[in-house]
């Protein structure tokens, strides 16, 4: 079993930036699709931005140009750097990680609250 753990959410006035860290127990990012995706009360959990093991990333139209994900091998951590963060941007942030190792194996952290005023 693989936990996640994410850090980093809070609130922050609109403009501003945040990173969220999402480190897992084990060594798995390596050869995991790692992905930040959020969901505010009421609504469907939407992808952010994903980054593949070979380094291909993807980002929401939403978010395109101002959040950039990373991942940090040796430290078991990914990132999500957050700029100009609009209110619209507000909702709990999960960091997901999945791979296939004979079956499919995918692990979602607790979440992190990010808050953008207005």
């Amino acid at each position: 079993q693989v936990q996640l753990v994410e850090s980093g959410g809070g609130l922050v006035q609109a403009g501003g930036s945040l990173r969220l860290s999402c480190t897992a127990s084990r060594s798995i990012f390596s050869i995991a699709t790692v992905g930040w995706y959020r969901q505010v009360p009421g609504k469907q959990r939407e992808m952010v931005a994903t980054l593949t093991r070979d380094g291909v990333t993807n980002y929401a139209d939403s978010v395109r140009g101002r959040f950039t994900i990373s991942r940090d091998n040796a430290k078991n951590t990914v990132y999500l750097q957050m700029n100009s963060l609009k209110p619209e941007d507000t909702a709990v942030y999960y960091c997901n990680a999945n791979f296939r190792a004979g079956t499919t194996f995918d692990y979602w952290g607790q979440g992190t609250q990010v808050t953008v005023s207005s």
